[in-house]
């Protein structure tokens, strides 16, 4: 274990203890038993958005905007092939052999074939692109996701899914640059990929909902989805599970709308 990973992991569970710690000092009443920090959750919610109105989705305009698109797919591929180690050592966690050999295999011909991941020659031998992390190999254990929680920056979660964030970290490869300006650089441009290709997508389907209450849509969708990834049909490619998920937005949405 490196020093630099040992201490973001040290940092992640500081702050889930502060975290833990101010929600006792705000009694409310609860609607949803799930959610009871909700005055916290809803203010950091506010901040989050508050965020991405003024940082986050400006910026990854830019980046869509002066990044040409064959350059964006291969950043995209980069590093979707170098956070695959996650995928696969959850696969076999949760005894999903036959899916963690395919994803082996996937992870290994894109990472030689194609060129460090940049290219995605797997997708086209029929090695289906797929997800998972270690917060749905707790679940698949038994773990109780505990309540509802909205991080500042991450966004949405759960306590269960906070705390899986720690052993997924030590499966991350840039977490082992030991060069802090490298790292930061690398981290900079996983931020802008995130952005462009996870948060511009999603925040862009919330607002074509039009929900009465924008926090509880976006707080059952996220709790609907972990749900289904880790009790559905577990054989589902990442694509699908997408798919999934915005008939998940769709419909609540349509049922905020209707309260209106």
């Amino acid at each position: 274990m490196t020093g630099l990973t040992a201490g973001r992991a040290a940092l992640a569970l500081l702050s889930a203890a502060l975290l833990l710690a101010g929600c006792a000092s705000q009694p409310i009443q609860h609607k949803d038993p799930r959610d009871p920090w909700e005055r916290m959750n809803r203010a950091v919610w506010g901040f989050d958005i508050d965020f991405v109105h003024k940082v986050a989705l400006p910026v990854g305009h830019v980046y869509t905007r002066v990044t040409p698109q064959f350059a964006q797919v291969g950043i995209g591929n980069f590093f979707d092939n170098a956070q695959y180690p996650i995928v696969i050592v959850n696969d076999f966690l949760q005894a999903k052999f036959k899916t963690g050999l395919g994803d082996t295999g996937r992870f290994l011909v894109n990472s030689t074939v194609g060129i460090a991941g940049f290219l995605d020659p797997a997708s086209n031998v029929g090695l289906a692109k797929n997800d998972n992390d270690f917060g749905r190999t707790l679940g698949t254990w038994g773990v109780h996701p505990g309540p509802y929680l909205v991080l500042p920056f991450l966004g949405m979660s759960d306590v269960r899914d906070f705390v899986a964030r720690v052993p997924d970290g030590y499966l991350s490869p840039q977490n082992y640059i030991n060069d802090i300006w490298i790292y930061l650089g690398v981290y900079a441009l996983y931020v802008l990929d995130l952005d462009a290709r996870t948060l511009i997508p999603q925040y862009n389907l919330l607002e074509s909902q039009h929900p009465f209450d924008e926090y509880a849509f976006a707080r059952n969708a996220y709790l609907q989805h972990r749900e289904f990834l880790i009790h559905g049909q577990s054989t589902q490619s990442e694509e699908q599970q997408e798919e999934e998920l915005e008939k998940s937005l769709e419909d609540s949405g349509g049922d905020a709308s209707s309260k209106q």
